[in-house]
């Protein structure tokens, strides 16, 4: 926290504290809202509800909307129905059906139940396309003009509109209400009044369709620069329009689900405060990774029945110390294989839609690693036994150390390979890619490297 929010934060609670409602009210109005929705996530419910009671609707609709998930879900509890839903009303169409589909489908119909049709139907619209969706985060309210306008009928109704929001074009459609393009608004302001719009249509105009992913939405903008898109249906009708600061918005939502998703954990554990709901959350992936490390243990046991005969027990003893450092460094080979591959797909990047020329550079990098993890790796099993006293005779211990260089080498070639295909085939079976750099795809890698270094080291010993 910045020293100026700590500052305020120390003004609101000695105000609060000292019960002053005006110096209160006036200090809390005269701030940012993004500001007071940092503040409001360090305080308590009483702290809080008195805070909401102190500052103008406007204002607080803006910070009911800024704070994080499980804070405005504590929020839900204290705030009455009634002011929650004149709030709601408070706030842009698509930003009311965010906080809506939050609410359970009793609140939410109970909210709805309490604007006027019109705005209620909008919001319902809203909210009946997926929450990753263009159609999820698009604003509804556009100015459209017929083709058959004049730029003084454009104007014009460019003047009458209700829109609080910047617009940077006026959107054209036909009679059948299906897109035509945008005509800029400098050139509403450089040409005759009684200028057709017809003639001044942009058809080049990229839009996008409602129910395509955020992700691909948030690409679009990024490689074509775009300040606004319109959003059209399937039947290429103008239903609505996206922003950038929505798109950035957008963004930071993916990186953290991309985050949570290789780190093995989801984004729910942020919908509620609860310390049992967050460890429920994570518990859900590391139990799955609990039960690969046990098939590690498997593969070990299974391992310790081959070299169970004449003096191989002992050669078993001094290969399983290096069982660590094959898991390992193989596995952090295959992560940084699967992201790099992720975040191309993510970002939409063109070298990481094409299978075949991500693999021929990755399997150049992973030759390069492999064999330089498994030479320096030989050498470290070859001196490292040195320092305690070597357990085996000359010929095994160099044996064991040949297994070792060439296993550390199989295994990040292996790694390497399912760090670079399985965000791929994730992505074709309607998987979230990152989940390819997550626990349970690491711990496979261990399961894989070790069979792969017991194997070698069982074949040129034995």
């Amino acid at each position: 926290m910045r020293d100026e929010q700590k500052q305020l934060l120390q003004q609101i609670e000695i105000l609060l504290e000292a019960n002053d409602s005006q110096a209160l009210g006036k200090l809390l109005n005269e701030q940012r809202a993004s500001v007071l929705a940092e503040v409001v996530e360090l305080l308590d419910n009483e702290q809080r509800s008195a805070i909401f009671n102190m500052l103008d609707k406007p204002i607080s609709a803006e910070v009911l909307e800024k704070v994080d998930q499980a804070t405005r879900s504590e929020l839900f509890e204290i705030i009455p129905t009634e002011e929650l839903t004149s709030l709601i009303l408070q706030l842009d169409p698509d930003d009311a059906a965010d906080i809506l589909s939050e609410l359970s489908e009793e609140e939410s119909a109970k909210v709805l139940g309490s604007i006027s049709p019109e705005e209620s139907i909008q919001i319902k619209n809203l909210m009946s396309y997926s929450e990753d969706s263009a159609g999820g985060i698009m604003d509804p309210v556009v100015i459209s003009v017929p083709e058959q306008a004049t730029v003084a009928e454009a104007i014009s109704k460019i003047r009458t509109a209700e829109i609080d929001e910047d617009f940077f074009s006026v959107y054209v459609v036909d009679r059948f209400g299906r897109f035509l393009g945008d005509v800029r608004i400098r050139l509403l302001l450089t040409n005759p009044e009684d200028t057709k719009i017809s003639t001044l249509i942009d058809p080049d105009t990229i839009y996008v369709v409602a129910d395509a992913d955020q992700e691909e939405v948030r690409n679009i903008f990024s490689k074509n620069d775009l300040i606004v898109a319109p959003v059209l249906s399937k039947k290429h009708k103008l239903i609505g329009r996206i922003t950038a600061d929505r798109i950035i918005e957008v963004a930071e939502e993916e990186a953290a689900e991309d985050l949570y998703a290789m780190a093995g954990t989801d984004a729910d554990e942020l919908d509620n405060i609860s310390v049992l709901h967050a460890a429920g959350v994570r518990m859900t992936w590391l139990l799955p990774a609990l039960f690969g490390t046990a098939v590690t243990a498997l593969v070990l046991m299974f391992f310790h029945g081959k070299f169970d005969f004449e003096n191989l027990a002992v050669i078993y003893t001094a290969a399983i110390a290096f069982v660590p450092m094959i898991a390992a460094i193989s596995g952090n080979a295959g992560l940084q294989t699967s992201a790099i591959v992720v975040c191309g797909l993510a970002t939409g990047h063109l070298a990481a839609q094409r299978l075949s020329q991500v693999f021929m550079r990755e399997v150049r990098v992973a030759l390069l690693v492999a064999l330089s993890c498994g030479i320096i790796g030989g050498f470290v099993c070859a001196f490292l036994p040195q320092l305690l006293g070597n357990p085996t005779d000359s010929t095994n211990h160099f044996r064991i150390v040949l297994a070792f260089a060439t296993g550390m080498f199989s295994a990040i070639m292996v790694a390497t390979t399912l760090g670079l295909f399985l965000p791929f085939l994730f992505r074709r079976i309607g998987i979230d890619p990152a989940i390819s750099s997550g626990p349970l795809v690491t711990t496979a890698n261990d399961s894989i490297s070790v069979a792969i270094y017991m194997t070698l080291t069982l074949l040129l010993v034995g």
